[in-house]
């Protein structure tokens, strides 16, 4: 992936190393070998790249360079560098997972310095959304060739069956019935398979940018050489998009909550909407019904137990 050495040495002489990079490298291998999901890989890869570029600026090298106090300075550098609560919530959990594991694997003398940094405070309001007049504007910016059809249709696919990014370019075109709309997700997170679904729009888009792929390659998101889209040009895509349109670049997680948030007000309930976003409670789900009070309004209107009463007394 590029981010760190590969690891070339015996367990020997691995196990006397303290460099990190190589121990990040190491970690990353193990998740591999535990076969865990391929999203779950690629968090853990993106949120260390993030660790092993804040050590490369403190010029921290070794296991034993890293302290409290500098754990502490990399929460503070990803807020001062623009990371969200969210994102910095995340960056701690993953680097805490490598901490936990480094610390099992070489079994050095002295605590382990993450055990003493306390987690970042995360919000419990629920998160923004995707803005779709911002996507409208994205949407109305792409043209009829390759680029233009392909980002329509992964835009329309992302807010239409509310796939995680990961999901989404993990897809195969034998995991798409372009008949039915079904969409299987055969690894989602926790490696639980499910099954979304795309409306006529979106099927109709992802038909047209399929008909300008001459490629063998089996995934449905490819670049203009037939290769596989990853995360990275991903999110290339919503930046050129939105720098195109004038507006600003959306999360690509924003999607996901603007379909439940679209869903719920199309009048879904809860526990389709569970199934559908593969959560494994509606805890989890609460995050991303960001209801305004128009909304709470209308749900009101529509059940008030007042209005629907009948005889006198409800008149």
């Amino acid at each position: 992936m590029g981010d760190f050495p590969n690891v070339q040495m015996s367990i020997a002489k691995l196990a006397q190393t303290t460099h990190i990079e190589t121990w990040l490298e190491a970690f990353l291998l193990d998740r591999k070998a535990q076969n865990f999901a391929p999203g779950t890989i690629i968090f853990y890869r993106t949120m260390l790249s993030l660790f092993a570029k804040f050590c490369e600026a403190r010029a921290i090298t070794t296991i034993d360079q890293i302290s409290p106090d500098e754990l502490r300075r990399y929460l503070n550098w990803l807020e001062e560098t623009g990371h969200n609560p969210g994102g910095i919530h995340a960056a701690y959990r993953a680097v805490k997972t490598f901490m936990r594991w480094l610390w099992d694997e070489l079994e050095p003398e002295g605590k382990n310095p993450i055990e003493k940094v306390k987690a970042p405070r995360l919000a419990i309001e629920p998160l923004d959304p995707a803005n779709l007049d911002d996507v409208g504007a994205m949407l109305a910016v792409c043209n009829s060739d390759f680029h233009g059809l392909r980002d329509k249709a992964i835009m329309l696919f992302l807010l239409d069956t509310g796939a995680r990014a990961a999901e989404c370019l993990a897809l195969d075109l034998d995991d798409c019935d372009l008949v039915t709309g079904a969409i299987l997700i055969r690894v989602g997170k926790g490696r639980k398979p499910r099954t979304v679904f795309t409306g006529q729009k979106t099927r109709k888009a992802l038909r047209a940018y399929l008909k300008l792929r001459h490629d063998t390659n089996p995934a449905v998101w490819v670049t203009a050489q037939g290769e596989r889209l990853g995360y990275v040009g991903l999110r290339a895509v919503m930046t050129r998009r939105a720098e195109t349109a004038k507006v600003k670049p959306p999360e690509l997680h924003s999607f996901r909550r603007a379909f439940a948030l679209g869903m719920l007000r199309n009048g879904v309930d809860v526990y389709s909407l569970q199934s559908l976003m593969g959560h494994s409670d509606l805890q989890v789900l609460r995050r991303y019904l960001k209801q305004t009070d128009s909304d709470l309004a209308a749900a009101h209107r529509k059940g008030s137990p007042v209005d629907s009463m009948g005889g006198k007394n409800g008149r």
